[in-house]
């Protein structure tokens, strides 16, 4: 599947592979989690899977996921053949494609019939503490304002996905986490060491005043900061689970074809609500 020239480039895929070259293993503490969270998915799910493969920046991570695990990189064009797999992980990357429904689309025609999709991927809250501060603080500095912090989708939207890319049975869920940090220099410094560095196309090209990080940290630990002197930065990440769709997957029921009454099972009156 070819990436359409009508999707606008958000990100820029050469500095964000730059960015990951600097990947430090002993940051990873976020990838390390969403790895314990496919686990626990897969731990319910009453299947043994025998073809699975993995989207990545971090390969190493997950190698070891499954017997016969295969990981590939997250690029615009996935490396993947039609209805080879039965169970394809999205890991960690969704948030930086430039057509993340394309990427769906691409891992749902990998699946056999009734194969399992998951992705996991940082939501809209994320990073929104450093968003903000930083945003006041280049505002006030220097009287404008370049993107810094990539936007992330909601859940609502990460969830239709799902459904926009032909898969059955969606379902989306979130993962809520705070770390603390000394100061806002030690939180771009572990983002830096994550690969999850500023990659977005219209980004500043040229270095930004300390200054203005100065004033983003002040701002930063007066609106959030902890009586320690600390600060917290908000992570949550966005699970996805949705089916390839098959004949034998439960079908939902037509409307109006319901044997019993919810008011029945609920054992309660039905009113009708006024026009």
């Amino acid at each position: 599947m070819q990436p359409s020239s009508d999707i606008p480039t958000l990100f820029d895929r050469t500095a964000l592979d730059a960015r990951r070259t600097r990947i430090r293993d002993d940051a990873l503490f976020l990838h390390r989690i969403a790895r314990d969270e496919v686990e626990d998915r897969l731990d319910v799910v009453n299947r043994t899977f025998t073809a699975p493969v993995v989207v990545s920046p971090v390969p190493d991570l997950w190698q070891d996921l499954l017997p016969g695990t295969r990981v590939i990189a997250d690029g615009d064009v996935l490396d993947l053949e039609e209805q080879s797999h039965d169970l394809v992980i999205h890991a960690m990357a969704l948030h930086w494609a430039n057509d993340p429904v394309g990427q769906i689309i691409q891992c749902r025609r990998a699946l056999k019939p009734d194969g399992l999709f998951l992705s996991l991927a940082f939501g809209g809250r994320t990073l929104h503490e450093l968003r903000t501060a930083l945003a006041q603080a280049e505002t006030q500095v220097t009287g404008g304002l370049s993107p810094r912090v990539a936007p992330m989708a909601e859940i609502r939207d990460m969830g239709a996905l799902l459904q926009r890319a032909g898969l059955a049975l969606p379902v989306a869920d979130v993962v809520p986490l705070t770390a603390d940090y000394r100061d806002i220099f030690h939180l771009m410094q572990d983002l830096r060491a994550m690969g999850e560095g500023n990659a977005l196309t219209d980004r500043l090209r040229h270095p930004t005043r300390r200054s203005v990080f100065a004033a983003a940290q002040a701002i930063y630990a007066e609106t959030h900061g902890r009586p320690d002197g600390r600060i917290p930065a908000t992570f949550e990440i966005i699970c996805l689970t949705a089916w390839a769709p098959d004949a034998s997957q439960p079908q939902p029921l037509r409307p109006g074809s319901a044997a019993n009454r919810l008011a029945d099972a609920l054992k309660t009156d039905e009113f009708k609500l006024p026009d």
